[in-house]
């Protein structure tokens, strides 16, 4: 039950324990774990190249969690983000629908829509914050 320095795993009386700093260190990369599993159906929805599969979940691994912290912080600021980004995962979900009807959605008419999704809603944020009716 005790924290011992920077150490994850201790011996005491000849047996090894872990640490609640082991256990936090676990809980942390399960989360970039669950992060990177989660955005393999957005990039299928972009591409079905393996390549860009393989290293955009890479980078998703390496760089998602401070990106979920930085819009964690951002949250507050930007009053309609979670609006724009649960379009865009609306978006994403119909287009990877589609292709069962027979429609293709082009991956740069794709892209546009997703930066004008986050655009826009970014857009009103600000201009909702500088009217003063964010409390």
């Amino acid at each position: 039950a005790d924290y011992h320095h920077s150490k994850f795993f201790v011996k005491v009386d000849g047996r090894r324990f872990a640490t609640p700093l082991a256990i936090v260190l676990l809980v942390i990369e399960t989360t970039d774990l669950v992060f990177a599993l989660d955005s393999i159906p957005a990039i299928f929805g972009v591409t079905h190249d393996s390549f860009i599969v393989y290293t955009s979940n890479v980078f998703a691994i390496l760089g998602l969690r401070s990106l979920y912290f930085a819009l964690a912080g951002l949250m507050g600021l930007f009053r309609y983000l979670k609006i724009g980004l649960s379009a865009v995962l609306v978006f994403i979900g119909i287009k990877m629908l589609l292709p069962i009807f027979h429609i293709e959605i082009p991956i740069q008419i794709a892209l546009g829509v997703i930066a004008g999704i986050l655009f826009v809603s970014v857009i009103a944020s600000i201009v909702r914050l500088r009217k003063g009716d964010i409390k």
